[in-house]
């Protein structure tokens, strides 16, 4: 478990981005080829899945740091900004990117006049995609997305060889509730953080896999927009039931808190938890809404379709 696929001198690349950008790579290979099955615009899509990726990081950044505030504070100017757009430090949130892919979307459906729905379908695949490679990245970093310590039969002791983890993990947190260096001890000669905790990061790979497996089923619809909302009730309610209850993250009310090596490791509420109940709601309502609409999806490619330059 190395966080560098690759290095070079002093330049690293990291396994999170290459396999992020092996999903989003084979999202787009199939995206495209669902756009061409349908008539739409290829040229106009890849434009989308371009200007998308580049805002969705800006997007997954802003809101990692707004959500982390405390990372943060008290670090001078220029110091605070350097390391804000620094994203090889690593920290960016998954539902900012899919903020600032949307924003993408509905610019490009106003300004060439498309029908949202039918370009916002075709990005689920990738996103799933995206979500199985950056979780398993997440394994490979080791500090990113813990799960919370547990005596349950599913607790995962990550191997001694785990530097990137046990360095991470044995260092003092000022908050009680995620401070995990008093599970470490010295072995070998280094610190490791002994305690098992619940492998949140494979959890969200399990997601990742059900979400792709369920978007094949999902775009036989030829209803507009019953992908992309499929899509945000079962992420929403996978993320904050399968990973988020278990996963070490802040609580923002702290209604439920039991983790240890004699518990089962579950705790709420945190931001997702809070943000995925209003998203399941409208979920719900969007779908029922465009079930009852007529199907605008089809198969066969139309005789015209928008160009670039909007004629």
């Amino acid at each position: 478990m190395d966080p560098v696929f690759l290095q070079i001198g002093n330049f690293t690349v990291a396994w999170y981005g290459v396999l992020i950008t092996l999903g989003i790579v084979l999202g787009l290979l199939v995206g495209t080829r669902l756009a061409r099955q349908r008539g739409l615009n290829v040229d106009l899509f890849n434009d989308m899945v371009l200007w998308a990726i580049i805002w969705g990081l800006v997007g997954a950044r802003i809101v990692f740091v707004a959500t982390s505030w405390e990372q943060f504070a008290g670090t001078p100017m220029p110091r605070l900004l350097l390391d804000i757009i620094n994203l090889r430090q690593g920290g960016i949130s998954i539902h900012g990117g899919l903020i600032g892919g949307i924003l993408v979307l509905v610019y490009y459906a106003r300004r060439y006049r498309l029908n949202f729905y039918q370009y916002a379908d075709l990005f689920v695949p990738g996103v799933a995609f995206g979500i199985i490679g950056g979780r398993i990245g997440n394994i490979m970093n080791g500090t990113d997305t813990v799960g919370r310590v547990t005596g349950w039969p599913i607790g995962y002791r990550w191997p001694d060889s785990a530097r990137a983890f046990h360095e991470g993990m044995c260092i003092p947190n000022p908050n009680p509730d995620m401070d995990l260096s008093r599970y470490c001890q010295e072995i070998g000669g280094q610190l490791v953080m002994t305690a098992p905790v619940h492998f949140t990061q494979l959890y969200g790979v399990f997601i990742g896999i059900v979400l792709s497996i369920a978007a094949y089923f999902w775009l036989r619809s030829r209803k507009a927009g019953w992908v992309f909302w499929q899509f945000w009730l079962w992420y929403s309610v996978l993320r904050a039931g399968l990973e988020e209850t278990f996963r070490l993250n802040p609580l923002a009310i702290k209604s439920y808190l039991n983790q240890g090596l004699d518990a089962p490791g579950i705790g709420l509420w945190t931001d997702t938890h809070i943000i995925s109940v209003p998203l399941i709601l409208l979920s719900v309502y969007m779908l029922l809404k465009i079930r009852r609409q007529p199907d605008t999806v089809t198969s066969t490619p139309a005789a015209t379709a928008p160009q670039p330059d909007g004629r």
